[in-house]
């Protein structure tokens, strides 16, 4: 996954500012980002994030 961190408290961190800063979905930014959406929820799913989009965050 690209420039994103591997431990995965850095990379929830990193995706729900890039969602909170830059982007309106999470499909925008895997689109943009050239990240698998399934597999950037099953990484944070494992430390029991889950995506919301009425929120557009992870928590």
């Amino acid at each position: 996954m690209n420039d994103l961190p591997q431990d995965p408290m850095m990379l929830y961190s990193a995706v729900n500012m890039k969602l909170r800063d830059r982007y309106n979905s999470l499909d925008e930014l895997c689109d943009d980002l050239g990240l698998e959406r399934r597999e950037l929820e099953h990484r944070l799913a494992e430390v029991g994030f889950e995506y919301s989009p009425q929120l557009n965050k992870f928590w």
